[in-house]
């Protein structure tokens, strides 16, 4: 893979890693990704050719000087004085296609000196950048931001200050990443017995390996001398030629952000594990308890009893003797009470209005709604264990909307579920067979009246008719009785049985309802929030390579 392909990918995913960290992440570690990118771009659009060296160096440390040596020309201001450099200076070789690039850096002070190292090829640019040390609070400014610029970064230290804390902790060891790109030089040798310079050498190499600079390679050099400074200037040189530096620079920006994101971020302290998604994705068993505990809040057993209810009583109307059953349509049905009860209805709310037709249930009380939050929350802590403070928190935040908006969907899911409220096809036989039982009972009423009042009427009599010695009409009435009666007993066993089977259906399916609102509300949104997690972390594992 090229090294643009490459860069491309890290930037890519650096990109995909802010979008997915938006609002999750700190504000920090958001601008610092904005940064890098918009940095980054700004960069490629700008001279590829150039390759952009900085000189950076406390107060005292001879940068100034060094760079005259390199360039091979007095074209920065040296003095005993200091500190000497209040602005940047840039030496340009082959300035064609750099202002542009130099605007950006944001360095007036340009100049063109004599062919670098003996090749008038170079396209190079080297700057002299004031002391990251300064008392003058711009002058440590301008060097901080030249040092997120800049392609090559090249660190002078003097023997006497070359283990300063200032400048290992907030500057050297904060870009780590960029050791590909970093060479830093011993300057002021001269300053040293000849016997001390390894020493101090491998004292310095110790201490920039503790900043995670582990292949920078330290160059001892003295300015007023000249020894060593071919070095840095081939060094320089090959750093120009490859013509990779720029892009090794953006690469090391990229994975270095994503390194501390992994780490965690801003917000870590020492000693954390770093950004892992860990903890397992909440179970479908913990989804089917949710949705039992959100179901049994909302109020579907008032409904499935209000079903079994209004089955017994419409059983009763249709099946019951037929001189009493009459009686039982001056009871409400329980199911209409609640705008339930019309199947037909029920039916058009299903294909039409079922969004917005609601039920009669009375407002959840406060111990439901407890109980719906209750089942809400330890779904959520369930499944936001092992994800990082801002998942955790986005979840959260989430969790409380939903569990604001859950009452109202959960009585429109209710509104429109099929309670299975419908008559059963035996009633129709039941009625038929009670009528026929009343119809006798009358027969036998009205032959015994006809025996009693044709005489009166001065008609001829009528015989009663007997069978084995009973009186048929006296049999046609008890008949019509017993068998109302046992119809009555048989008929209210059945459907009780039938409206208990009618309770658990209509429960069943209401809960099919709910699943269907709680997975929308609660489980898709939490398995897409781990979802997310687990790309932010994977975009950031791809730009930190």
């Amino acid at each position: 893979m090229s090294r643009r392909r490459a860069l491309d990918d890290r930037l890519h995913a650096l990109e995909r890693a802010r979008a997915l960290g938006e609002g999750r992440i700190a504000d920090a570690d958001a601008e610092a990704l904005d940064a890098i990118v918009r940095s980054a771009a700004e960069r490629r659009a700008r001279s590829s050719e150039h390759t952009v060296v900085g000189f950076f160096g406390a107060t005292g440390s001879g940068k100034s000087s060094l760079f005259n040596a390199v360039v091979g020309e007095p074209l920065a201001r040296t003095h005993v004085t200091r500190p000497t450099t209040s602005e940047p200076l840039a030496a340009v070789w082959r300035p064609e296609g750099a202002a542009e690039l130099l605007d950006w850096l944001e360095v007036r002070d340009r100049r063109t000196p004599a062919p670098f190292a003996g090749d008038d090829s170079l396209p190079l640019i080297l700057l002299d950048l004031p002391d990251f040390d300064s008392v003058a609070l711009e002058h440590r400014e301008i060097a901080t931001r030249l040092a997120g610029q800049v392609d090559v970064l090249v660190w002078v230290v003097d023997p006497q200050k070359y283990a300063d804390a200032t400048l290992h902790r907030d500057f050297i060891a904060p870009l780590a990443e960029h050791a590909a790109v970093t060479a830093v030089v011993l300057n002021q040798i001269d300053l040293l017995p000849r016997a001390e310079v390894p020493a101090v050498v491998r004292s310095l190499t110790e201490l920039v390996r503790a900043d995670g600079l582990g292949r920078v390679r330290v160059l001892p050099a003295s300015a007023v001398t000249g020894e060593g400074v071919d070095e840095v200037r081939a060094l320089i040189a090959r750093f120009a030629r490859d013509r990779a530096a720029a892009s090794a620079r953006l690469e090391a920006d990229a994975r270095g952000a994503a390194r501390r994101l992994l780490a965690g971020g801003a917000d870590a302290e020492a000693g954390s594990g770093g950004l892992v998604i860990a903890g397992a994705e909440a179970s479908g068993r913990d989804a089917q308890r949710l949705v039992r505990d959100v179901g049994a809040a909302s109020g579907i057993d008032t409904v499935a009893q209000a079903v079994a209810a209004s089955y017994r009583k419409r059983a009763g109307q249709a099946t019951g003797w037929p001189l009493t059953s009459w009686l039982l349509r001056l009871r409400p049905d329980p199911l209409r009470r609640l705008r339930l009860g019309d199947t037909t209805r029920a039916a058009e709310r299903r294909g039409r209005d079922a969004e917005l037709h609601r039920t009669s249930l009375p407002p959840l009380s406060a111990g439901q709604r407890a109980g719906i939050g209750r089942a809400v929350r330890d779904y959520v802590d369930r499944a936001a264990e092992g994800l990082p403070d801002g998942w955790q928190a986005a979840l959260r935040a989430r969790s409380a909307d939903s569990i604001e908006a859950l009452p109202d969907e959960l009585d429109r899911a209710i509104a429109r579920t099929d309670l299975g409220a419908r008559g059963s096809w035996w009633w129709a036989v039941i009625a038929i067979v009670q009528w026929v039982a009343l119809l006798a009972a009358i027969v036998g009423v009205g032959w015994y009246l006809a025996v009693w009042a044709l005489p009166l009427l001065g008609l001829p009599p009528l015989e009663i008719t007997l069978v084995e010695g009973w009186p048929v009409p006296g049999l046609l009435i008890a008949l019509g009785a017993l068998l109302g009666i046992l119809l009555g007993l048989v008929v209210a066993a059945v459907s009780g049985a039938v409206a208990a089977g009618r309770r658990r259906r209509a429960r069943r399916r209401m809960l099919r309802e709910i699943d269907g609102v709680v997975r929308t509300q609660v489980v898709e949104p939490v398995a897409a929030e781990r979802e997310r997690a687990r790309e932010f972390v994977a975009a950031l594992e791809v730009a930190a390579g």
